[in-house]
């Protein structure tokens, strides 16, 4: 009997042992397959989007001076977009800075270097075009719809949305919102998906586009040497989460630069195209002169990076020196030209990241 009691414990302990190995199996594939489908999650929300910024711009509707002064217009077409990994847009900003600069037919700068030019989504109503518009609807307000009209769509169905010989779009579900030519918006969200890049935005992460526009650098013109009036621009696009910090960052500028003479002519080509500072790319010149040896839109993308994690109050606290320079150590050593305009540009993303 005694044998018999201890046979049928040995195998009931055995048994017990058995089940509880089972369970420690199971429990270990629930939590792993939990951790599995965290990751997943994790993945899809950070990184799931692309950020793409494009700049096209054209000097073309500038005019030497005459019987009327001369005007330097840089027209800058600015879209940033976020896409998914299907190339479909899950959402468009489009802004446009129009930059004109006066000089006299003895070339002499009538313009003030100083002033502040805004972009036309900061104009609004300023800007002029709903009192001439056939639908009453300024240019902010018609670049809004086009972009809300592209919120979807692929390039090639963005591409593939009826125009007229004009440009100007035929579509019923655009012809009352949309009037004016449309065929700078279209090639800035081919250029932007294109210039896409995974910086860390999420696919619900909003997304805010950014311009400013100074003319400080432009000059008369005098007998040894050409006038010069320059558009510079600086352009970001970022990202944001749902508390306010920045996910991902893309900056990006360029030069209107147009030169007359002592007689108010023009002697720019004014047909040239005219790349924004990340296309120009090694060819912008800067890494012979720079003390670190990188080029500008290296040391961009190095001040978009340390832009991330941070919230739009964060980036504006960024320590810099008397010169607009970065003073934070974890900056200097990848970023030597003046971040101030950086610091600027990001934060007016920021705020319009909506």
């Amino acid at each position: 009997m005694k044998k018999t009691a201890a046979l049928l414990l040995c195998v009931t302990l055995a048994a017990g042992a058995l089940t509880a190995c089972g369970g420690n199996k199971t429990e270990t594939a629930k939590t792993e397959d939990k951790k599995t489908q965290d990751t997943k999650e994790e993945t899809t929300d950070e990184g799931g989007a692309k950020t793409g910024l494009s700049v096209i711009t054209s000097l073309a509707k500038s005019t030497p001076a005459g019987e009327e002064d001369g005007l330097a217009q840089t027209d800058s077409t600015v879209v940033a977009v976020l896409v998914d990994a299907d190339g479909k847009i899950l959402d468009c900003k489009i802004d446009a800075a129009q930059t004109q600069i006066s000089f006299s037919k003895e070339g002499k700068l009538v313009s003030d270097t100083a002033a502040e030019f805004k972009s036309k989504q900061e104009l609004g109503a300023d800007y002029g075009l709903g009192k001439a518009s056939s639908i009453k609807k300024e240019w902010n307000e018609q670049a809004d719809a086009f972009a809300e009209y592209a919120v979807g769509k692929t390039v090639d169905e963005v591409k593939g949305i009826a125009v007229s010989e004009e440009g100007v779009p035929t579509d019923e579900d655009l012809t009352s919102s949309v009037t004016i030519h449309v065929g700078d918006f279209v090639s800035g969200i081919e250029k932007a998906a294109a210039n896409a890049k995974a910086l860390g935005a999420g696919s619900s992460d909003k997304l805010g586009l950014g311009v400013t526009t100074q003319i400080a650098n432009s000059k008369d013109a005098t007998a040894d040497e050409e006038g010069l009036a320059e558009a510079y621009s600086m352009y970001s696009a970022i990202t944001t989460d749902a508390d306010g910090k920045i996910t991902s960052c893309y900056i990006d500028a360029s030069q209107g630069d147009v030169n007359f003479d002592t007689k108010g002519a023009i002697t720019s080509d004014l047909k040239a195209e005219v790349k924004a500072k990340q296309e120009l790319g090694n060819d912008y010149g800067m890494k012979k002169a720079s003390s670190i040896g990188k080029e500008w839109f290296e040391q961009a993308d190095a001040f978009a990076e340390y832009a991330k994690g941070k919230t739009a109050s964060e980036v504006g606290g960024i320590a810099v020196n008397d010169e607009g320079l970065a003073s934070d150590e974890d900056l200097i050593s990848s970023v030597t030209v003046h971040v101030s305009p950086f610091i600027s540009v990001v934060e007016k993303a920021a705020e319009n990241a909506k």
